[in-house]
């Protein structure tokens, strides 16, 4: 009695090419993902980035944070509505001076 084996070589020989074909997707999406090895370096100078900026917008707000406290209508900071006045509504005091730089 002769056996085929030829057929059941054949399948499995398909059969680990499929495996490997996978192994190797899922090893280049490792690398090249959007969240793999190559991108770590990008997202880590975009984390730096926003790390700026979120300081950045930190520093404004508390700064607006502080304009806002000053104009409090319960007690207005005089030198804020003064300043305020001074540049909304082009008004000065009679014995202030204005210099005009050419």
């Amino acid at each position: 009695m002769a056996r085929r084996t030829k057929p059941k070589l054949a399948k499995e020989g398909l059969t680990q090419a499929f495996a490997l074909s996978c192994l190797l997707v899922m090893g280049a999406w490792v690398l090249f993902g959007p969240s793999g090895l190559l991108a770590w370096s990008e997202n880590n100078r975009l984390l730096t980035e926003r790390h700026k900026e979120l300081t950045l917008l930190t520093e404004e707000r508390n700064a607006l944070k502080n304009r806002v406290s000053l104009l409090d209508p319960r007690q207005v900071d005089p030198d804020m509505a003064g300043q305020l006045l001074r540049a909304n509504l082009n008004v000065v005091h009679p014995d202030e001076v204005v210099l005009t730089i050419p």
